[in-house]
């Protein structure tokens, strides 16, 4: 995969240096330096220079590089990264210049279990604090009781969890989180609607717990052709994945699926749904510019989930032309307010219930200019997050833990739908 892995500063110094292969010389680095950091024209993540690839990622004031002279996965390289700084952040909470210089024995540490002749490894982060601690020196009995389990838990079918966990009050949580991506019309059509949404658990157990999990009984997993009639209450997801802890036997004919669990917080399965989307706001727009000097606003906002559920944090951010001199709005729920320096109207509602409406009516005022430019019209963004609520339509129907020793646990499932600018109204065609 990859022959070299390098942890550089901005000024283009190197902090961390691993190569794996005889193909690439340490001189390398300096290649990066020169023709990345050195350049601030070069905006892809990926650069490649003659037979060799330089794949990166920028975080806080360190950039963090895997190099490769073969046809490497691009995907894989980067969850690889990725992966290298969810274990950094374990360790040593934040990944930046300085925290690596500080931890520069520990990094070389992890680098040597992690990846092996440029393969990624064991990279279970519970796995890996076990014997790779930034605590005092133990004793030799500690070091030779946890050299055991070390044994057992790397060879073993449950490499993600230790058997000895234990815990006074046994609990798991489930986050069922949806973040939905839109793109309408001015009439209202819908363009482009797309659910990303992930699972995630946390589970204070004890023991070595067997879960099952339920999802709808209308699921309908990776659509082909006509394999499957379409219902307009069916529950369709294009593309899942799943932890490794994950036992699918069952799923298709139950949709239920087992797994013994990691220890604390963890993503249980990531999926992407494009159909049957349940959107819930609808925007209608009406903007005109009755003059040269003035454009005028009504937008209407509906809550489309039950009324039971609040949408929390609710924001339109309604763009303005760019000549123009002053705003003067009015809401009935909420507070609107113009930003000259976003060339927008920021309409903040704290808290909205559902099958309610919200109008804002607003006149920009504009400044005459000699060269008069046709406004492009921006589309409207709205960031929001419901509470019990779904866009895909994806539930839980139930959640049920068993351990040998039959304790009882309590359980918890939540459901979160939000926008955060990728909720997009058109103003104009």
């Amino acid at each position: 995969m990859i022959s070299a892995f390098f942890i550089f500063n901005q000024k283009g110094e190197v902090l961390i240096s691993r190569l794996f292969r005889q193909d690439l010389k340490r001189s390398i680095s300096d290649v990066f330096r020169i023709q990345v950091i050195s350049n601030p024209d070069i905006r892809s993540p990926i650069i490649t220079l003659g037979s060799t690839s330089f794949f990166h990622v920028r975080i806080n004031n360190v950039y963090v590089v895997g190099v490769t002279k073969c046809n490497a996965s691009a995907a894989l390289v980067f969850e690889f990264l990725y992966r290298f700084i969810t274990i950094s952040r374990s360790y040593f909470s934040k990944l930046d210049e300085e925290s690596v210089k500080n931890n520069f024995v520990l990094i070389y540490e992890l680098l040597d279990e992690i990846i092996d002749f440029g393969f990624p490894q064991n990279s279970e982060i519970d796995t890996l604090k076990m014997y790779i601690t930034t605590e005092s020196i133990k004793s030799e009995m500690a070091v030779r009781e946890d050299s055991s389990k070390i044994t057992i838990q790397a060879t073993g079918a449950t490499s993600w969890r230790r058997s000895d966990v234990k815990y006074r009050k046994n609990e798991a949580f489930v986050d069922v989180i949806e973040t939905v991506n839109l793109l309408m019309s001015k009439e209202g059509a819908v363009l482009r609607a797309d659910v990303d949404g992930q699972i995630l658990m946390r589970a204070y157990l004890s023991g070595t717990p067997e879960c099952k999990f339920g999802l709808n009984d209308k699921l309908v997993l990776q659509k082909r052709g006509n394999e499957t009639a379409k219902s307009d209450d069916a529950v369709e997801l294009d593309d899942c994945q799943f932890h490794q802890c994950v036992r699918l036997g069952k799923f298709d004919s139950d949709r239920s699926i087992s797994f013994i669990p990691p220890d604390g917080e963890f993503e249980l399965m990531r999926y992407r749904s494009t159909s049957n989307i349940n959107l819930p706001f609808r925007l209608q727009t009406h903007v005109t510019e009755p003059s040269k000097s003035r454009v005028e606003y009504t937008i209407h906002l509906k809550a489309n989930f039950d009324s039971k559920l609040n949408a929390n944090n609710v924001v339109l951010r309604i763009p303005t032309p760019l000549n123009t001199t002053g705003v003067q709005a009015k809401v009935g729920v909420g507070k609107a307010k113009y930003v000259p320096g976003e060339n927008v109207i920021i309409w903040k509602i704290p808290r909205i219930q559902g099958a309610q409406e919200c109008t804002l009516t607003a006149e920009a005022d504009l400044a005459a200019t000699t060269h008069r430019q046709a406004w492009s019209r921006p589309p409207i963004q709205l960031d929001f997050s419901v509470v019990m609520f779904t866009a895909s339509g994806l539930l839980v129907r139930f959640l049920k833990v068993f351990e040998k020793s039959g304790y009882q646990s309590v359980k918890w499932v939540r459901y979160l739908s939000k926008a955060n600018g990728s909720y997009q109204i058109r103003v104009s065609d």
